[in-house]
């Protein structure tokens, strides 16, 4: 069966397209056509996006929850699902649950909920991020410092087990040494630097051990001074890796953010929401840590006062990377989906609208407010 995409400003690798028509096949984009091919009339179905901007599906490495659900406490196939469908309102069609640092049992349970929705098709679903436990209680924000440790050997294999996905970890490169991150990198697992008070020496050698990654920058690392470059002038030097950056008014101040963009290499930045269950859901509060997280005005933060994820989607990460950081739309959805896609390894298969990639795609109307999305081809209406 055949898909036709109709009557949209469509975005290609080479930019901009007017005069075109997308058509799937089964989960994947068979041909970019022109709009007046005979293809396109031949195709079994037809979708006329009456102008509207298609392009691709959002992929989001860092989503601790969603719907009402937080994946920690719930850490089941169910709760995927819903977190997923939550999400995938906001135009995220691929995303890591997130787990924060936890015991070894719910590391367990997460990441066989994961290879059950990886082996189950749940829509969406690209792996895991485990944010911790090998990470720094001098940077630790909301999670339980009670928590952290380093890994035995069969906590090492745990974190390596998953099948058909991509793991990210989240570390601290003065909590885990670089034949550590060297082991993990080795397995497959995706390295990236976070809630950590290393200095840039210690992020420089986690950098040459394997790490290809910096976890929400800016927020809990050591940051960039004079004398003193710390963790974000190692991320902000290194033209290798990605950093994933919080653009929700709250984790960093926009002139911080434009700095970053000013600093960083071109396709190294990469939006990420943080999100936590009051995205796609009617109440704002939950729990964490064993403490009480309030929602306010878009902002979530536990009893002392410390963040303690976001209320942010996607879409709305999309549309403030625009007014705030002074992109065009171009570059802040390749910043949504593109760079994500080459964080994660999957950048020749996700990310672009192109012949033979994933068919993840976005319909936004003219307020960049999601209409539909599609998922290996099949439409969210």
């Amino acid at each position: 069966m055949s898909t036709a995409l109709i009557n949209a400003r469509v975005l290609l690798d080479a930019g901009w397209r007017d005069d075109c028509a997308v058509l799937i096949e089964g989960a994947r984009i068979s041909t970019i056509l022109a709009h007046d091919d005979p293809r396109v009339t031949a195709a079994d179905h037809h979708h006329d996006l009456k102008g509207n901007v298609l392009v691709p599906g959002f992929i989001d490495v860092q989503v601790n929850g969603g719907g009402g659900v937080l994946f920690n406490d719930a850490p089941t196939l169910d709760s995927i699902r819903r977190i997923g469908a939550a999400h995938r309102r906001f135009g995220t069609t691929g995303f890591l649950p997130t787990l924060v640092s936890d015991e070894i049992d719910v590391m367990r349970a997460a990441i066989g909920a994961v290879q059950a929705a990886i082996d189950d098709g749940v829509p969406g679903v690209l792996g895991i991020h485990l944010e911790g436990p090998y990470i720094a209680a001098a940077k630790r924000g909301a999670h339980d410092a009670a928590r952290f440790r380093l890994p035995d050997t069969e906590e090492f294999e745990l974190v390596c087990s998953l099948r058909g996905g991509r793991t990210v970890l989240t570390l601290a490169p003065e909590q885990a040494t670089p034949d550590l991150v060297r082991a993990f990198s080795a397995r497959g697992v995706i390295v990236s630097l976070g809630h950590s008070n290393a200095s840039y020496e210690q992020a420089r050698a986690a950098l040459d051990a394997g790490a290809s990654g910096f976890t929400h920058l800016f927020n809990a690392m050591s940051a960039l001074q004079g004398r003193s470059p710390g963790m974000v002038g190692a991320a902000l030097e290194d033209a290798a890796s990605w950093v994933g950056i919080i653009v929700d008014g709250h984790h960093v101040h926009p002139a911080s953010l434009r700095v970053a963009r000013a600093a960083k290499a071109h396709g190294k930045l990469i939006l990420v929401t943080d999100a936590m269950p009051p995205v796609g859901a009617d109440d704002g509060d939950f729990m964490l840590a064993g403490q009480r997280v309030i929602t306010r005005n878009g902002r979530c933060e536990n009893e002392q006062g410390s963040l303690a994820g976001s209320a942010l989607d996607m879409a709305g990460a999309l549309r403030n990377s625009i007014a705030w950081l002074g992109v065009d739309l171009d570059e802040a959805t390749r910043m949504a989906s593109t760079w994500p896609a080459q964080f994660l390894g999957l950048g020749a298969t996700h990310g672009r609208i192109e012949a033979g990639w994933m068919a993840d795609l976005v319909e936004l109307d003219g307020d960049l407010q999601v209409q539909r999305s599609w998922i290996a081809g099949f439409a969210s209406n």
